[in-house]
């Protein structure tokens, strides 16, 4: 019997061999590289790239055919139609505009605050043409880029002097590194938080060389147990602001009005991390009231830090504000050069700074107010437009309504509040759990080419249409086609 012969019983089956198709078929790179098609994407691609791509396919090609996955050659143009796909999906950008339908407007994951268009033009005019960014036009000198911002960051929240990092975190690091290495720095237990991307109040002491000295309990803490705490090794007197949860019931914390006087007595500077700090009284646009900078500020605070993405509106930045003296130090430490922001950062807060100018202008020209303060009518009219289209393109196997919804600030502020707004909640018509179905679908949404990221919550695929503006439902819609496809 041959070797690739079956034996059954008496009788031999021996298989038939398929023709193997012939590799001599493949086209050279030389060949492909010189047709039409493959000049042109050299001239968008360039040559290096064009040539890359070329030889992935046809090598995808060769392992094909001797896998027998595939059993003929295509034409030169179809393999130069690859080789495109090849370039296009290499060239597509990975941080990419999606559609941010989750309900949270400041969202860290889809890059919190989205600019106003000042800013936006701000950036567009330093991106192409030189700047005065370490240049004092004045003197003629070196000037110092924490200038481009620091008048008017004083004049917004009545502090002596100000610089900038490129985040909050940042601002607390440098913050302690430069006034509290090995020494003390005094904590309410209750505020020793963590954010996002395990930030911890506790580790970032650590790391700046300066040693927690916690004091009261996880609910209450008051003026004595700082009191107590304060000695020969005490640095600094620190509030956090709990901005990313709440703690409800028994309960007492300390005031700024009341720590400040006592920082003052022993002359300890008193630091307070507002985190998502504001500017303005966000109760005045009818939303739930945070504590200002300037109040901080004003009520005795020595040092504030507080981040530039979030209520504030504008881009990615930690600002710390305070006394002139403590600035300066903080300014004078090696790790400011480190943390430092570049010109892309101070060119977008120079502007949106500008506009708390004019607060009664605000919410039109801040993007970030006027999203949180968006009339839910709108977001109600838009669910009414676009219920019919999106239940066209999904068919009979969901259903697609209206629904009243609350969005969230986010981003760690004002943790319990939330907002009423509107949007559209798709379901299995079959009325069963959503399941495979609706994980499927939410993963067609993050395919199209703008990605739509909605949330599933009770059975549902939710789209909270409060960041979804007017100018672009048109775009919205005219990519839902491609779901039914």
């Amino acid at each position: 019997m041959s070797k690739l012969g079956t034996h059954l019983g008496d009788v031999v089956i021996t298989p038939t061999p398929m023709p193997a198709p012939t590799l001599a078929l493949v086209p050279s790179v030389e060949r492909l590289m010189s047709g039409p098609a493959c000049r042109q994407l050299s001239e968008v691609y360039g040559r290096t790239q064009t040539l890359a791509a070329v030889r992935a396919v046809l090598e995808a090609l060769r392992g094909a055919l001797r896998s027998g996955a595939q059993s003929s050659v295509p034409d030169d143009p179809t393999l130069a139609e690859r080789a495109c796909s090849v370039l296009q999906e290499r060239a597509r950008p990975r941080l990419r505009c999606v559609f941010n339908l989750t309900g949270t407007v400041l969202h860290t994951n889809l890059g919190r605050a989205l600019l106003p268009e000042q800013a936006v033009r701000a950036v567009v005019d330093v991106l192409t043409r030189p700047v005065n960014l370490e240049f004092d036009l004045g003197s003629g000198a070196r000037g110092d880029r924490d200038d481009l911002v620091g008048e008017v960051l004083c004049e917004l929240t009545g502090a002596q002097a100000a610089t900038v990092v490129n985040n909050n975190a940042a601002a607390v690091l440098l913050m302690l590194a430069a006034l509290a290495p090995r020494r003390e720095v005094i904590v309410s237990r209750g505020e020793l938080v963590e954010i996002g991307g395990a930030f911890r109040i506790p580790d970032i002491m650590s790391r700046a060389g300066a040693k927690l000295r916690e004091v009261g309990t996880t609910n209450r803490t008051h003026l004595r147990d700082y009191e107590d705490a304060l000695g020969a090794r005490t640095a600094l007197l620190m509030k956090v602001h709990t901005s990313n949860y709440a703690i409800q019931g028994f309960t007492h914390s300390v005031e700024i009005e009341q720590l400040a006087p006592l920082a003052r007595e022993h002359g300890v500077p008193l630091a307070v991390d507002l985190g998502s700090g504001t500017l303005v009284d966000l109760g005045t646009y009818g939303l739930p009231r945070e504590a200002t900078v300037r109040d901080t500020v004003a009520a005795g605070a020595d040092l504030v830090t507080f981040s530039g993405d979030k209520l504030l509106g504008g881009p990615q930045a930690g600002l710390i504000v305070g006394r002139a003296d403590l600035i300066a130090k903080i300014k004078k430490h090696p790790l400011k050069r480190a943390l430092r922001v570049g010109k892309l950062t101070l060119a977008a807060l120079e502007p949106v700074l500008q506009l708390y100018r004019a607060p009664e202008l605000l919410r039109e020209r801040l993007t970030t107010l006027r999203l949180l303060t968006r009339p839910i009518i709108e977001m109600q009219a838009a669910a009414a437009r676009l219920q019919a289209p999106l239940q066209h393109v999904l068919g009979s196997d969901y259903v697609v309504e209206r629904a009243p919804m609350f969005s969230q600030i986010g981003s760690g502020a004002l943790p319990i509040d939330q907002l009423p707004s509107a949007g559209l909640v798709v379901r299995r018509a079959d009325g069963k759990s959503g399941g495979r179905m609706l994980s499927r679908l939410e993963g067609m949404l993050r395919e199209l080419p703008r990605p739509v990221i909605g949330r599933v919550a009770d059975n549902a695929l939710q789209l909270d249409l409060r960041c979804l503006e007017a100018g672009e439902e048109a775009e919205f819609a005219a990519q839902l086609a491609q779901l039914s496809q």
